[in-house]
């Protein structure tokens, strides 16, 4: 299976697990490539949002803490610049600042936009992975390769912790 394929098949199998619930921008009407990945996923598990990348982290942390397995989608790592306070101050050290009495479990996708066969421009193809690796306590994992996809996407879930997975545009079919 190709890059996309391996992704469609993680995010389906994502899908049909009783506690994830899936939310970002353009994941139900489409126009970005991470939207053919959740063909597989049924629309009531998906909430469409507005650009609004802070309050959309800060709606995942609020899911989670009920219980859900959210996967929050980035279609760019530029995008995720503007929700750094929310995945730094919060997401990152719920669990410590709390005692453990709060735990975690965000899986971000986020891609880093490809530059072919249109360059978006250096605001839609940034790669911030070693930035984020820096800031992060919580295990940021880079897909260079398709068979690394679903081993990831399944760690990332059964380990019941947040994530955040970081996805090469360059690579979709």
């Amino acid at each position: 299976m190709n890059y996309t394929e391996e992704l469609t098949k993680a995010m389906t199998w994502l899908g049909q697990q009783p506690d994830t619930i899936f939310l970002g921008q353009n994941v139900i009407y489409g126009g970005n490539a991470m939207h053919q990945t959740l063909q597989g996923v049924p629309n009531h598990k998906i909430i469409e949002l507005p650009v609004a990348e802070e309050m959309q982290l800060g709606m995942s942390i609020g899911l989670t803490l009920t219980g859900k397995c959210v996967i929050s989608i980035y279609p760019r790592f530029d995008f995720l610049l503007l929700a750094v306070n929310q995945l730094v101050n919060h997401l990152d050290k719920l669990e410590e600042f709390t005692n453990k009495e709060y735990e975690t479990h965000v899986i971000i996708r986020v891609g880093i936009g490809a530059t072919s066969p249109m360059n978006p421009g250096v605001q839609h193809s940034g790669d911030y992975t070693e930035a984020f690796r820096k800031l992060l306590k919580m295990p940021v994992v880079k897909l260079d390769m398709p068979e690394l996809i679903m081993p990831v996407y399944l760690n990332a879930y059964t380990r019941g912790k947040s994530t955040l997975i970081i996805e090469d545009m360059n690579l979709y079919a």
